[in-house]
């Protein structure tokens, strides 16, 4: 039995796999560089260790100094998380033969999955749709251009140990061929290491929805239904949801077996997500599979009620998996938003720096997964993402209003966010309707990104939140006011200064 989990990773993500093992008795060990300190996972785990300074290539990606660690605690076992080392077959590979448990595949299903153009040839071999395209790498402009002459116009040129969005290029036109094919590779190489691309149909209109699944060492396979994942810019995930407005029964039927049948075909143990690309008329294909716990995975926890941490660290020490197919079922809807500190105003630009005030949603069916507090300095190293906010109710209509309520609440100074940029997705009648796809933020952009509706008290919160942060700044803040126990600090503000009647 596993007793001691290292938690190979930072930020919300490791908070969080840190709950479930405090649920599960097991004790959770941090890794921290230099930039976190005094980040709240170290301050939640039960131990914490010093890897190194603040790059990640100097901390979080240094397996020998995370494996020196798990040495010296005596951790059973290491959970990646996402992002870092979670899909490096090596990385697997060096736990198993230092004896420690990796919580998720193998270095085989890793390699196989991991990389693109193997997976594609998986897939096909396993009678899984795949998106027409190449099963070879492409470096040559020539033949580059025979194979979108074959498979037509438009077509995107792709990272074969991609994700993320990076080394990824659309052609529309063959005069773009060459510029995209060297900037997607150049992109590759400096990203993953590896230069190698390959090339596959542009799918009109797509849809981006995954399959979450499950499977132990003993070959018994499950999946967990869908995720609807095509609120996207810069191909980065914002909102996600399930079940998706999309699917019928009987596709979402069909999905969930190709799904199983993608994981058995690589004997996959772990959890997992089978991407799909999904057309208008719901023809689906698959598109790569990401080999560990993906970021948006609460919103499936909350609408099939099965921990998926625990679930991975069961099936790591050999536990059959107990639960059924016939089983499981969608209960309700929940959304996903990711809170990002960055600045909607400024290209999306990341914005670090202190957080002044921090006020969270609460209520029923709201789920925060944060690792922010007031005083933390946000470090400049890592990616933007702070919290994820899950929202579930019985009806898609009464979850995106949930959704709305608890975007609302949520108030943080002292760093820009893309709170009110959410709010707006979900006032957005293309994403109220469901009707919606990759190119849904292109196609709505003035709305989202364009000047908030004329709206005096929107005008005066967004004024009065910078003047609260102000005078906390300079500390002439006074707290000595008539005003009902909770109340918002902009709102205090507001009455002090006599600005609210």
């Amino acid at each position: 039995m596993i007793k001691k989990v290292l938690v190979a990773n930072r930020g919300e993500i490791a908070v969080r796999i840190m709950r479930s093992c405090r649920e599960m008795g097991i004790t959770a060990v941090a890794v921290y560089s230099d930039a976190d300190e005094a980040a709240m996972h170290v301050r939640y785990a039960d131990e914490a260790y010093h890897i190194g300074p603040a790059p990640s290539a100097e901390s979080y990606l240094r397996m020998d100094r995370i494996l020196d660690v798990a040495r010296q605690c005596k951790a059973d076992a290491i959970h990646p998380g996402y992002g870092f080392l979670s899909e490096n077959a090596a990385f697997s590979e060096k736990c198993r033969d230092a004896g420690v448990i990796f919580i998720g595949p193998g270095p085989d299903a890793i390699r196989s999955m991991g990389d693109k153009i193997t997976a594609r040839k998986n897939m096909i071999a396993a009678g899984v749709p795949v998106v027409p395209g190449t099963t070879e790498p492409i470096s040559d402009d020539t033949k580059a251009l025979d194979v979108i002459r074959e498979v037509g116009l438009p077509v995107m040129i792709k990272a074969s140990a991609g994700g993320g969005g990076k080394g990824m290029r659309l052609v529309r036109e063959e005069s773009e061929v060459a510029g995209a094919l060297r900037m997607a590779r150049s992109e590759a190489a400096s990203a993953f290491g590896n230069d190698s691309v390959y090339i596959e149909k542009f799918i009109d209109s797509p849809h981006h929805i995954e399959f979450q699944i499950l499977a132990d060492l003993h070959g018994n396979v499950i999946h967990l239904f869908e995720r609807e994942c095509s609120v996207q810019r810069r191909h980065q995930k914002i909102v996600e949801e399930t079940p998706s407005p999309l699917l019928t029964p009987e596709v979402r039927s069909a999905m969930g077996e190709a799904a199983v049948a993608a994981a058995k075909a690589v004997n996959y143990a772990g959890a997992g997500t089978i991407e799909f690309i999904v057309d208008d008329n719901r023809n689906y294909y698959f598109l790569e599979m990401n080999t560990r716990l993906q970021v948006e995975h609460p919103i499936t926890e909350r609408v099939v009620g099965v921990d998926l941490v625990k679930e991975m660290i069961r099936i790591a020490q050999g536990d059959v998996l107990w639960l059924k197919q016939e089983d499981l079922f969608q209960d309700g809807h929940a959304i996903e938003c990711r809170i990002y500190a960055e600045d909607p105003d400024n290209n999306f630009m990341p914005s670090p720096g202190r957080i002044a005030h921090i006020s969270e949603p609460k209520g029923l069916g709201v789920r925060c997964d944060g690792y922010i507090y007031e005083g933390y300095e946000i470090p400049i190293y890592y990616d933007p993402m702070i919290s994820k906010l899950i929202c579930w109710s019985r009806e898609r209509d009464a979850a995106i209003a949930r959704m709305k309520r608890a975007l609302y609440e949520y108030k943080i100074t002292g760093v820009k966010t893309n709170i009110r940029f959410l709010e707006r997705i979900m006032d957005c009648q293309d994403f109220k309707e469901g009707k919606y796809n990759t190119q849904f933020i292109e196609k709505n952009q003035d709305f989202l990104i364009g000047p908030l509706p004329s709206d005096p008290l929107n005008e005066d919160r967004a004024i009065l939140v910078a003047f609260a942060d102000y005078l906390r700044k300079v500390d002439k803040f006074e707290t000595k006011v008539i005003a009902k126990e909770g109340t918002a600090d902009w709102k205090v503000t507001g009455r002090k200064k006599n600005l609210f009647s």
